[in-house]
């Protein structure tokens, strides 16, 4: 039988049957079917429903899991790319948006335990209940079966978001290099222009130049993350390249 919560005349029913759908789409079986339904059970559950667990802790160590993940594969997809672009990949498969597009695939909103008002207000179908769950299960995963198991299941259901992170620019020095190259035009030239601030604390500004194209400036820490700066101030400027959103 599937696990029964009895609350005054509410009866909330997680069925075997259920939960076992759900392990098949996850390709996943667990060996504590309880780490799942708590995985699955939404902080409004413990008021309305009087239930004693959630899945917030999960949800938090699944936060993690997924973080060590993404990072991991990132690194050995990109072996040459820098910590800017590969933090830009990262923070596209480890957002909100991304873990709710992976819960709503695994139809998780079907799934989850929600208190009576959030259900009754569509909580099946909000993005941060769904993302939230997601990322519990995969810290389910994580104690249930270990880092290798929620790796596995991880990949596999972030395929297709990897896939779109193949269009991931190596970086914007690169970027801009390809973009004139294409066209016909002299490489990139880069020139300092100044430096200020103490010696610990240094700012450098840098001009990027090509020829027949106007310049573009940029600012760093260091030589090179000022002509970075510069090569995506030029990029930016023409429409070549769009910076990811701040989350």
């Amino acid at each position: 039988m599937g696990a029964l919560l009895q609350v005054d005349r509410l009866a909330i029913v997680v069925r075997s049957a259920s939960i076992d759908e759900l392990q098949n789409r996850l390709g996943y079986t667990f060996s504590d079917r309880g780490l799942l339904q708590r995985a699955l059970t939404h902080s409004s559950a413990r008021a309305s429903c009087r239930i004693d667990h959630d899945n917030e802790q999960l949800e938090f160590l699944g936060d993690r899991v997924l973080g060590l993940v993404m990072a991991e594969r990132l690194v050995k997809r990109f072996p040459e790319a820098e910590e800017g672009t590969l933090a830009r990949g990262y923070n596209r498969l480890v957002r909100r948006e991304t873990c709710a597009r992976v819960g709503n695939e695994l139809e998780l909103g079907n799934f989850i335990v929600l208190g009576t008002g959030e259900a009754g207000s569509g909580g099946r179908r909000k993005h941060t209940i769904i993302a939230n769950a997601c990322e519990a299960v995969l810290g389910a995963i994580f104690l249930d079966g270990g880092f290798d198991e929620a790796r596995r299941v991880t990949l596999r259901w972030w395929t297709d978001h990897f896939e779109a992170i193949d269009e991931v620019r190596a970086d914007p020095k690169s970027a801009l290099q390809e973009w004139a190259q294409s066209r016909g035009l002299p490489l990139p030239d880069y020139a300092e222009l100044g430096r200020t601030g103490p010696d610990h604390a240094p700012s450098f500004t840098t001009e990027v130049r090509i020829e027949r194209q106007e310049p573009a400036q940029g600012y760093g820490a260091n030589k090179r993350a000022a002509e970075q700066a510069a090569a995506l101030a030029f990029l930016e400027r023409e429409g070549i390249w769009q910076s990811e959103p701040v989350e």
